[in-house]
């Protein structure tokens, strides 16, 4: 989860007082204030943008930072991931705002249950009454509202409330719904039970392959070596770099707008329409410099030494 790393810090600064003897005399002056931008106003997590078609039955209705996304059939709609909880009523407004109705969600999905993808997704089940899917690996965490997280679970600020899941998906199985098919692919490592999906559309008679691309990032308080965040870690970052390098996508989105150029090609669709957003190298180019960072971080973490107990 992008900005992880800096919630610790801030939390780790709060740390620094004074001696037990000056404090027995003295009481602790109040924490410093300090006007830095939270990581959600950093990366425009929260920031409102106009929901948008984007190709055939997909639209966004996300945020400037997090993506959220709308699929569209005659038979009723799918959401994929709800952003933080302060986003849900947002959402809601931007689908009624492109002409659909929450209500009519049959399914929700999501990439992975960190709060910045999920956090609104109980309140979106509320509304809509959809039935909630994940992957079996990542139940627990959802149902838990995230203190089941192997690395942010007794961290505060990575609580959301906890959602019943409905369907439990398995990899490689298919939700489909009117003429669209979603692909569940299992790309653990992230959390254990990551997901990427993907798709098939049609636009002006043109067929796309969408792959909704996650499970990449490793946040730097994980461990991949030596002592790692949980058994195997290592291998499901592995396979889940095999799976991905596996997909060939004529369009992709990530759950962070900025790892797909969300702005640019926003921009250009006026004009170009679907072919702005078709981005088969800008895919490979991702997935091959966050498979870099993963081994950078895999070498680093065999070089720390391990205690013995």
């Amino acid at each position: 989860m992008p900005g992880s790393r800096r919630f610790h810090l801030l939390l780790g600064a709060l740390l620094w007082l004074a001696p037990s003897s000056l404090l027995a005399q003295t009481p602790p002056p109040p924490p410093p204030k300090s006007d830095a931008p939270k990581p959600s106003q950093e990366l425009k997590w929260e920031q409102p943008t106009t929901p948008m078609k984007v190709v055939g039955p997909i639209y966004f209705v996300g945020t400037e930072g997090l993506s959220v996304w709308l699929i569209t059939t005659p038979q009723g709609h799918i959401l994929m991931n709800t952003g933080l909880a302060s986003s849900g009523p947002m959402i809601a407004d931007s689908i009624r705002q492109l002409g659909f109705r929450p209500e009519d969600i049959k399914f929700i999905v999501f990439c992975h249950a960190h709060s910045d993808h999920v956090g609104a997704l109980a309140q979106l089940k509320k509304l809509s009454r959809a039935r909630v899917v994940a992957m079996r690996q990542e139940v627990e965490l959802l149902q838990s509202g995230g203190t089941a997280d192997f690395l942010f679970g007794k961290d505060p600020e990575f609580r959301f409330e906890p959602v019943k899941v409905d369907v439990i998906a398995r990899d490689g199985d298919r939700l489909p719904l009117g003429d669209v098919v979603l692909t569940a692919r299992l790309t653990a490592g992230h959390t254990r039970g990551t997901t990427t999906w993907t798709t098939r559309v049609m636009d002006g008679g043109k067929s796309y392959t969408v792959v909704f691309a996650d499970g990449t990032g490793v946040n730097s308080e994980a461990r991949l070596a030596g002592k790692p965040s949980y058994p195997d870690i290592q291998g499901d970052y592995e396979r889940t770099f095999d799976v991905l390098e596996s997909l060939k996508p004529d369009i992709w989105f990530s759950p962070h707008t900025q790892n797909f150029d969300f702005q640019a090609k926003r921009a250009r669709a006026p004009q170009e329409g679907p072919a702005a957003w078709v981005d088969p190298e800008g895919y490979k180019r991702f997935v091959a410099e966050q498979k870099q960072e993963f081994e950078r971080k895999l070498k680093a973490d065999r070089a720390i030494p391990v205690s013995k107990p």
